[in-house]
């Protein structure tokens, strides 16, 4: 039997869980779950206290995208029944990404489908940025438009974009049965032109694509070494329509297990429960903020969300704050700026000691 505390303490000690150590995490006891829970949770305390960082979506053009990947409500020859637009205005792009920013987002993730973006695309996404950027100067901006050409990566983060998110989305063992019209390499690259342009590089995957134990841990450690700084947990959303439809991998006990390997693997970067975490964790949300440190606030690309003020709900009742807000501001001051009590009592004075 696993001891889950010694494994989290060589983790914080400086040493990196292995491949065996993983598979140990995702594969324990559902007995075991809590144990889980709090041994990796000494991980995220340690690296991000009792703070959760709010991303907020909005979706710029809807469907209608050339590419097969068969998980993808938005994908060619998908029926799901979703929305479908091409790209909204600055004003309507600002008018959304407001309603999320008031509800405590410090992240706006602007997105929009497709293989990739034209040049045109890339100027009209500098433009909404730079509209974004002058009523919320404060605001982090990450960028979702595909795979990106030589000089794109550039252009958006000249414009302001902070980071970049393109998923690796599965191992690149198990890519080709999960998408045909692009490579696995294609989507490596477009990470790397990003984090070469001086954006963040957002990178995640999604579980419960028939993916094996081995290749989940597969793509944690490939995106621990692709230097992801945050990595979206998505949980499949078997949308009618797709080819994926009617596939359900996925318990509440299972998904808790896998943000703990993600954390375990790596332990400093930001771990969000992306799509899918209503539907697949359920019941136990809460105690998924003891793993990871980011949620989605609202509705997701295609599909809804819970209500805001739910979530907003649910991070404080579980003793958490949102980061940015009012109350971790003045948490993080008080760390900051309250030092140690100086000594007045007790042995070499005449004050009784403090016992």
């Amino acid at each position: 039997m696993t001891d889950f505390q010694n494994l989290a303490a060589a983790v914080l000690a400086g040493n990196p869980a292995a491949s065996d150590d993983a598979l140990a995490v995702l594969r324990a006891d559902d007995a075991e779950l809590m144990d889980v829970v709090a041994a990796v949770g000494r991980l995220r305390r340690r690296y991000f206290r009792n703070t959760v960082k709010v991303n907020y979506l909005v979706n710029l053009k809807s469907g209608m995208c050339q590419e097969n990947c068969n998980y993808c409500s938005q994908a060619l020859g998908s029926e799901a029944p979703i929305l479908k637009y091409s790209w909204l205005s600055p004003e309507e792009t600002l008018e959304q990404a407001g309603a999320g920013i008031r509800a405590g987002a410090s992240r706006v993730c602007l997105v929009a489908s497709g293989r990739g973006p034209s040049r045109r695309d890339v100027d009209r996404v500098a433009e909404t940025v730079g509209e974004l950027r002058r009523n919320h100067p404060d605001v982090e901006v990450c960028a979702c438009l595909g795979l990106l050409q030589d000089g794109q990566a550039q252009r958006l983060a000249d414009a302001g974009v902070d980071a970049y998110n393109h998923n690796i989305n599965t191992a690149e063992s198990h890519h080709d049965a999960i998408v045909q019209t692009h490579t696995y390499a294609d989507r490596v690259d477009t990470v790397r032109k990003a984090a070469g342009a001086g954006m963040s590089p957002c990178s995640g995957l999604i579980a419960g694509l028939g993916e094996t134990d081995e290749q989940l841990v597969e793509a944690l450690f490939a995106l621990k070494e692709l230097g992801s700084d945050s990595i979206p947990v998505n949980f499949l959303m078997p949308f009618e329509g797709t080819p994926m439809a009617g596939t359900w991998e996925l318990t509440p006990a299972r998904c808790l297990k896998i943000l703990a390997t993600a954390r375990l693997v790596c332990p400093d970067r930001e771990i969000r429960i992306a799509g899918g975490r209503e539907m697949h964790l359920r019941s136990l949300q809460a105690a998924a903020l003891h793993l990871a440190n980011s949620i989605f606030l609202g509705d997701y690309l295609t599909s809804e969300g819970e209500q805001a003020q739910a979530d907003l709900r649910m991070i404080t009742d579980n003793g958490f704050v949102v980061q940015g807000s009012a109350d971790e501001l003045a948490q993080r001051a008080h760390v900051v700026e309250t030092g140690p009590t100086i000594r007045q009592r007790g042995a070499g004075t005449g004050v009784l000691p403090n016992a």
